[in-house]
């Protein structure tokens, strides 16, 4: 890897250059310079390409125009495997850096060798202007560690511009996906390269509006039945035993108001359906809509479920 830089910064972007600019600037203030900026452009128009050519990073920016346009999350590998550092830093367009020390405090973190991927705190940034600090504790960090899968349940990682990882060309974000993408990749990357490490500075800010991708596929059954299943797919068939995951399946099947299996099939979803999610379903069709809807007694329910079906271990 001798001459190629550390990391490589991936920002596969789509349009919205006054957010890019944002953050080509938080990354002209780093004080960390063994980078380089990789921008995979999925845009119709050139504005992006300009953006690229007239800023003042320029030098350090390799900028490629997408032949046809290859959508999230494809447009991240296609960033990736366009960079040449060992260590991969995707930044979405509509994040930014906090601190000009925020890609050092990467870098250091990536040379004690203790993992292949590190995530940091991170604030996301509201269209409102509110802010809200994201953090974790020991006790989730040390759940990921012992299980992935755990991230089913919550993703306490959060989203791809808080992390860093080491290239590993085997593992790539699944095209397929748009709502669980993130996740579904950190399962398979810590699977096969644990451990996760987590850096307690806050050092990302997140753009948060209703032009993500995952902003506007929240609540809708088309998207989020098909990829909660096939990324079930990939799962240890035993991952639903362990009682926050098994609780992750009883909250999706409640928010989601599934009633039948044929609503399953009729979101797009033509694979198997797992036997406890039929039981799940038919269980929770015979408790009243008021007591499912509340949060107590609901969980109640959710665990007197689980007793029954998986036994307490």
């Amino acid at each position: 890897m001798d001459g190629l830089p550390l990391i490589s910064i991936c920002i596969p972007a789509f349009e919205r250059t006054p957010y890019l600019k944002r953050l080509l600037d938080s990354i002209e203030i780093q004080s960390f310079r063994d980078f380089e900026i990789v921008i995979t452009d999925d845009s119709p128009g050139r504005e992006v390409q300009t953006l690229a050519a007239e800023h003042v990073l320029n030098p350090c920016i390799r900028y490629f125009k997408n032949l046809q346009t290859l959508g999230s999350p494809e447009n991240w590998n296609e960033s990736i495997r366009k960079s040449r550092g060992p260590w991969i830093k995707i930044m979405h367009d509509d994040d930014w850096f906090r601190e000009s020390d925020s890609l050092k405090i990467f870098a250091e973190a990536t040379q004690t060798a203790r993992s292949s991927f590190y995530f940091s705190g991170y604030t996301n940034v509201f269209t409102s202007g509110a802010e809200q600090e994201i953090k974790i504790n020991r006790f989730q960090l040390d759940r990921i560690k012992k299980n992935p899968e755990i991230l089913l349940a919550a993703n306490r990682i959060g989203p791809p511009s808080v992390v860093i990882f080491k290239r590993d060309e085997a593992v790539q974000f699944d095209p397929r996906l748009q709502w669980l993408v993130d996740i579904d990749f950190y399962i398979r990357y810590l699977k096969k390269n644990p451990s996760a490490e987590w850096i307690e500075a806050n050092l990302v800010r997140i753009g948060i509006s209703v032009s993500q991708v995952t902003q506007r596929s929240f609540g809708k059954p088309t998207i989020e039945i098909p990829e909660r299943f096939l990324l079930n797919e990939k799962l240890d068939p035993q991952s639903s035993k362990y009682l926050p995951i098994f609780d992750s399946w009883w909250r999706f099947i409640r928010n989601l108001s599934i009633k039948d299996l044929a609503q399953i099939n009729g979101s797009g979803y033509t694979g198997n359906i797992p036997p406890f999610v039929a039981a799940m379903i038919k269980t929770q069709t015979r408790i009243p809509e008021i007591l499912l809807k509340n949060g107590f007694s609901s969980k109640f329910f959710m665990f007197l479920h689980y007793l029954r079906t998986k036994g307490p271990s």
